[in-house]
């Protein structure tokens, strides 16, 4: 299964062909281009539900199921991509060779990376900075749901990810409304939520 699947996502990645796949913590489909393929990520070129371009996702390959590549209902989807003129311009340049190199190349690409912890919290994610990445942990400040930068960040596991976004519609409005954090004041390690 696991050889299958990978197959299925390396034809994906190399002919550029839409894929559509579900996984254990969403409802219904993903869909989307595969840009790249790291030894547990992958980098997805998101489709929403209205047939435009959503942004990126970094997705664990352990983590696909019911993969079908074409998506079925690709001919469609690259046709009304087409037709509204959404594209990629170019593919970031985001590190997958580690999950820690992952966010540090994200970060340093988009003001906002979303993360995702769905095996621990599985109906929340957090949004802001990466400040620093140790061995086992990063630190992250955050910003809330009305654009406010918290006062303090949180440290957060990285075998905790499942998930990073970057790119979306959504951390742009928060980046647009919240701006660039104040600096923060030097303080003791933060401790893990």
């Amino acid at each position: 299964m696991t050889q299958a699947r990978n197959l299925k996502l390396r034809e994906a990645f190399s002919n550029a062909i839409v894929l559509r796949f579900s996984n254990p913590y969403d409802e219904g489909w993903t869909h989307g281009y595969v840009l790249d393929i790291g030894p547990q990520f992958f980098l997805l070129g998101l489709i929403d539900d209205n047939i435009k371009f959503k942004g990126f996702q970094c997705l664990l390959i352990s983590d696909l199921r019911q993969m079908k590549v074409p998506d079925p209902h690709e001919d469609f989807i690259v046709a009304a991509l087409r037709k509204r003129s959404e594209r990629i311009d170019r593919k970031p340049d985001i590190d997958l060779s580690s999950l820690s190199a992952l966010l540090k190349s994200a970060n340093a690409l988009f003001p906002l990376v979303t993360i995702h912890r769905e095996r621990i919290k599985p109906d929340e994610c957090v949004i802001g900075r990466v400040l620093d990445i140790s061995e086992n942990s990063f630190l992250l400040h955050t910003i809330d749901p009305d654009a406010v930068w918290e006062k303090k960040p949180t440290r957060f596991r990285l075998r905790d990810v499942t998930r990073v976004e970057f790119g979306g519609g959504y951390e742009e409005a928060l980046y647009i409304v919240g701006g660039n954090p104040k600096p923060l004041k030097k303080s003791k390690k933060a401790k893990l939520p």
